[in-house]
């Protein structure tokens, strides 16, 4: 769904850094929250370790420019750094491709962003693929760069073979095979402006995590290739109004009820010859999920879910004739989560995630046969490395506390003791290398922006990565003495389900009461805001202009069991918004909180959140920012809204109780819209609707547009000035806090 808006046991790091004089404290202000370099230091993404274990290599921010990433080494001996790729030196400059720029927006690790959005490791170790600028180029260790495409049309989804034979890509709808050194062949033909090879289709990039459209064999010697048809969407004309003149897109765009995408299945050759049709089975109405080889190439495996999403099937193809069986089956009253988690182990065997008992958790799967590795009340998140010989699995999961997350091994063969390998406090991810023995942890903590550290198998540290340490010359030093503590709490919703919270105040003085700026997310699949992980600098001014931020995870978001985020089923609008208001009760009850001053702010589901508390619940809030809503599910897309709300046509339909747009005619509070224009994933006709409805009504609101902006409102000038419309918004109302 929707796009997020960012995420105190244990403070030695920050304990240990001394705090600067008082008179070397400088002010947050917002030009200073959004400028370069960014105030939580270096912020490294796509983390990876060489295929030999020698270099981590990452893409960092350049200091000038947070928004533009380049490629970086990091000797793992040494601990030295270096540039690889240098996006400005390497690239043209040319305009992604719109197709790239969508892509981009779906992964919001790097929405917004420029320059390296993504690379490949050839296996040898000695080359990586970097797509810059829509052209794909092969980097060596030793910082020169070869050009391999040079075309007007640019290349998406470059990878490198996993022998190293091929490079492949996506180019204008088809897949192209090019042999390291050799001349580049077309696999695929017959891509149009509905049809296309090779590319996640719109709803399996924003929803189902699945970026790619084909998969290479261990051996290279086949390639699994999805084909997409398009036909049958609908299509949404998106009117990109930018502030110098206007494009128009006739979108395809798969609303909620409305039909799909047809997908089909291929394996071929690299050569494009030999194709065999995937056998999906009889309804075409379905959704390709997840698409994997076993380790010696002779067996595809193909998750396919039903459209209601209530089944998931796994099943195995033969790659030579495309005959396919059900090897396992899941089923659900309410709907299926999906996971990264499938692993295929040498002896035929895999890896397997399952929410069957209500946790997510993780089962070996031989013959039929499943044998769980996990278990207990809590989640495990993600499979980070396998080692076979030593029968070893390495993984993430929450299993002390909902608010963090750990990395632990267990192992392979049957259940038995679970070793932590990370350290309570923080909030952790990580991943090995491909034999499993190194590890790189990325950590953060509410006083600790992130640090990255190599590490053992057992989790000792062997160096520092990142240690971003925030002292002397670090972004934030001059404002760590200001910086304000989060403290976590528990409330109790209606039914008695315990529901996390999470505090920061300004400094408190006896008998003053203070405004709220209470943020929410609120929807499933993702968005908490109550993790124990660095936050947005953002709210760290807000509490230096004198406000309390509070936030509280509401029943049916992720990561407390399948029965915590089923309440929403069929029923977005209700429960989420009582657990919401659950927190308002609270902070009205606190002696330091002003019960007249407590606004909301949301975006994207939080923005549809924001619209359903006022609409439920007059004279709560003094004011209420609404950011991207959904106003009109129907509007929505098909896997995201019927996951949870089924079809429109479904009788009852659960669309009616769940809109926010007639309803908003009970809205009495002041209230800010705002929405990208060039929003192409919730689009903006969900803004309009609501915006006719209450004029109509004649009911007071406003309204801010940004020209060119999508789904994520932001970059250089743009995030100022939207923080800014939002102070101004509440100060204009009398809710923002009062100068001492």
């Amino acid at each position: 769904m929707p796009s997020k808006l960012p995420r105190s046991a244990a403070l030695a790091a920050l304990l240990a850094t001394p705090a600067l004089p008082a008179t070397a404290q400088e002010k947050l202000t917002l030009e200073r929250v959004f400028a370069s370099p960014d105030l939580s230091g270096p912020q490294p993404r796509a983390l990876k370790l060489s295929p030999d274990g020698t270099l981590v290599t990452l893409l960092q921010p350049r200091a000038d420019e947070k928004d533009r990433l380049d490629l970086w080494a990091v000797d793992t001996a040494t601990g030295v750094q270096r540039m690889l790729v240098d996006s400005k030196k390497t690239g043209t400059g040319a305009d992604l491709s719109e197709a790239e720029k969508m892509q981009r927006e779906r992964d919001r690790s790097v929405a917004g962003s420029t320059g390296i959005a993504t690379y490949d490791w050839a296996p040898d170790g000695k080359h990586i693929l970097v797509p810059v600028d829509g052209d794909l180029y092969l980097a060596a260790l030793d910082g020169t760069v070869a050009r391999l495409t040079d075309t007007p049309e640019g290349e998406l989804n470059g990878v490198v073979s996993p022998r190293g034979g091929y490079v492949s890509y996506v180019r204008e709808g088809n897949v192209f095979v090019q042999p390291i050194g050799g001349q580049a062949r077309q696999l695929t033909q017959g891509a149009s402006d509905t049809i296309s090879w090779g590319v996640a289709e719109f709803v399996a990039q924003e929803e189902m995590d699945r970026r790619t459209g084909y998969w290479w064999s261990p051996d290279d010697a086949l390639i699994a290739v999805a084909r997409v048809d398009e036909g049958p969407v609908g299509i949404v004309t998106r009117t990109a109004i930018g502030g110098e003149g206007t494009k128009v897109y006739q979108q395809r765009y798969p609303a909620a009820g409305t039909p799909n995408a047809l997908v089909d299945l291929y394996v071929m050759k690299p050569d494009g010859t030999g194709q065999k049709k995937v056998d999906l089975g009889p309804d075409r109405d379905i959704y390709l999920a997840r698409v994997d080889w076993s380790k010696d190439g002779r067996t595809l495996y193909v998750q396919r879910e039903n459209r209601g999403q209530t089944r998931l099937d796994l099943l195995a193809v033969d790659p030579a004739t495309g005959k396919a069986k059900i090897i396992l089956t899941e089923t659900a009253k309410s709907w299926i989560n999906l996971s990264n988690n499938f692993t295929s182990l040498k002896d035929g065997s895999f890896l397997w995630w399952s929410e069957k008992t209500g946790h997510g958790h993780l089962y070996h799967v031989r013959g039929g046969r499943w044998t769980p590795l996990t278990s207990g009340d809590w989640e495990v998140r993600d499979i980070v490395g396998v080692d076979e010989a030593k029968g070893l699995v390495y993984f993430t999961a929450n299993r002390e506390t909902p608010l963090e997350q750990q990395l632990y091994a267990a192992p392979l063969a049957k259940a038995g003791p679970l070793r932590q390998l990370t350290r309570n406090g923080w909030w952790n991810d990580a991943v090995m290398d491909a034999r499993a023995t190194r590890i790189v942890v990325s950590r953060s903590n509410a006083d600790q922006p992130r640090q990255v550290y190599l590490a053992d198998t057992e989790g000792r540290q062997l160096q520092w990565l990142e240690e971003n340490a925030v002292r002397g010359d670090h972004p934030y030093a001059p404002y760590l003495a200001a910086h304000a503590k989060t403290r976590f709490s528990t409330l109790k919703a209606a039914d008695g389900t315990t529901l996390h919270a999470r505090i920061m105040t300004p400094p408190l003085k006896p008998g003053q009461r203070y405004p709220v700026f209470m943020l929410h997310y609120g929807g499933p699949g993702g968005g908490r805001q109550v993790t124990n992980q660095w936050g947005a600098p953002i709210y760290q001014y807000l509490v230096s202009k004198g406000w309390i931020v509070f936030a509280i995870d509401n029943r049916g978001t992720p990561d407390r069991g399948k029965a915590f985020e089923d309440h929403i089923h069929r029923a977005m609008g209700t429960v989420e918004v009582d657990d919401q208001l659950k927190g308002v009760e609270w902070l009205k009850s606190q002696p330091y909180v002003d019960p007249h001053r407590i606004a909301t702010y949301g975006w994207s589901y939080g923005g549809y959140m924001s619209l359903k508390l006022l609409e439920k619940a007059p004279g709560v809030f003094s004011a209420a920012i609404a950011g991207a809503p959904v106003t009109k599910w129907e509007l929505y897309d098909t896997h995201y809204t019927e996951r949870y709300l089924g079809k429109p046509q479904d009788k009852p339909s659960a669309y009616p109780a769940s809109d926010a747009v007639d309803e908003s005619v009970k809205i009495k509070d002041p209230l800010l819209l705002i929405h990208g224009m060039s929003d192409d994933n919730v689009v903006f006709d969900n803004a309009t609707a609501i915006m006719a409805k209450m004029q109509g009504a004649g009911i007071p609101f406003e309204m801010m547009a940004y020209p060119g902006q999508t789904h994520r409102v932001g970059g250089p000038g743009i995030s100022v000035h939207l923080w800014r419309t939002i102070e101004d918004f509440l100060d204009r109302h009398g809710t923002g806090p009062v100068e001492p």
